[in-house]
């Protein structure tokens, strides 16, 4: 079986799938699909709707592919894609609330182990965040946006995006504080 490593034949992958290469587009699609997936699962908690989300992300790249123009990362200008496409899903369904009272109906979490940091609850803690709080983190904290980007994205003031940030990591701060306690029998 012959690997083609997609960092080295990058030019001539995206240069071949941009014209219109099925195999060329197969091959991109299998190398990226399970972290574009992941990366939709972080603003879509149902897997059905970010797998729905993905898809329709991998068609705009496909369609916006001749239009690259290998300024920066391949993955990364792919991965602001399906971050747009996702935000745009919750903004068509609209399931950003900006609102403080869905944490005080918030489910308990289960316990995920004796190590409160570990990669698996963190992920559990950001998921149970508010939908608002959770996507402002992650487009700050994970994807790496500024403020005013994250405020165009989601057409909220940059204070708001400020204000949400601030509060998400209060909520996770107490979350992990809590687990802590729980845990280790220290605050």
């Amino acid at each position: 079986m012959k690997i083609i490593s997609l960092f080295r034949d990058e030019y001539s992958l995206v240069r071949k799938a941009a014209s219109g290469d099925r195999g060329a587009q197969k091959a991109i699609y299998d190398s990226l699909a399970p972290r574009m997936l992941a990366l939709c699962q972080r603003y879509v908690r149902d897997a059905h709707f970010a797998e729905d989300v993905m898809i329709e992300g991998f068609v705009k790249v496909f369609a916006n592919l001749p239009g690259f123009r290998f300024q920066g990362s391949f993955e990364g200008w792919v991965r602001r894609i399906m971050v747009r496409e996702a935000i745009d899903f919750l903004r068509r369904r609209q399931f950003v609330v900006y609102d403080e009272t869905l944490l005080e109906n918030r489910q308990e979490l289960p316990d995920a182990g004796a190590d409160p940091y570990e990669v698996e609850q963190l992920e559990l803690l950001i998921d149970a965040l508010p939908e608002g709080y959770r996507l402002v983190f992650n487009l700050y904290v994970v994807e790496g946006y500024k403020h005013h980007e994250i405020a165009t994205l989601l057409d909220i003031s940059e204070s708001t995006s400020k204000s949400q940030l601030f509060k998400a990591r209060k909520v996770l701060q107490n979350q992990l504080e809590e687990i802590s306690y729980h845990n280790y029998g220290i605050r």
